[in-house]
């Protein structure tokens, strides 16, 4: 584990006041449990995305370290909004795959890394549905959408996101029903 020179407390702060190098010393200090993170993100895809582990969590970097205006008043806040721009990144991605898959682009590719078009399709459609329907609800309420983004996408258990937040193990379990049942009723009113 990374001893640190400066109280993370400190790099959350200096992140959010746009200090030039605190988010690359954030993003450090963090580097294991945003590469858990990554890890996470990608499980589910069975293989489906030609994206590796590091890289989503180098263009997540990169994502971040560019935009203006971002508050981290505390690590969870900076470990959901990872989250959140990775999730982001592996929805471009399929997008992507999906548009290289209908011609959309051409590349010459090794047959080994190709995927049916179909398991790329139905997953960046499950994908943009579930993006849109986080966006509405962070809309409405934000820590519910953060509570998604570092359960679901980071992979944080109940008790591990109480402890970021300060809160009992039944406050956040309460959240994530209310947050899923949200979730339910926007998805279902995208679908018509």
């Amino acid at each position: 584990m990374r001893v640190l020179s400066v109280p993370l407390s400190t790099l959350i702060r200096n992140a959010a006041s746009g200090h030039p190098t605190a988010v690359g010393e954030l993003y450090g200090a963090l580097y294991r449990e945003l590469h858990a993170i990554a890890q996470r993100q990608l499980r589910g895809s069975d293989g489906a995305l030609t994206l590796g582990t590091t890289t989503l969590l180098h263009e997540a970097y990169l994502n971040m370290r560019d935009r203006e205006g971002d508050q981290f008043p505390d690590r969870a806040h900076f470990l959901a909004y990872a989250s959140r721009a990775m999730r982001g990144l592996v929805i471009d991605h399929v997008r992507r795959r999906q548009a290289t898959k209908r011609g959309g682009e051409f590349h010459i590719t090794s047959a080994d890394t190709d995927v049916p078009a179909r398991a790329v399709g139905e997953s960046a459609g499950a994908l943009d549905e579930l993006s849109d329907a986080l966006d509405q609800l962070a809309a409405t309420d934000a820590a519910l959408a953060e509570l998604v983004d570092l359960h679901f996408f980071a992979g944080f258990s109940f008790v591990e996101i109480a402890q970021l937040r300060g809160v009992s193990d039944r406050t956040v379990q309460r959240d994530w029903r209310k947050a899923r049942l949200l979730l339910h009723h926007t998805l279902q009113q995208l679908e018509h």
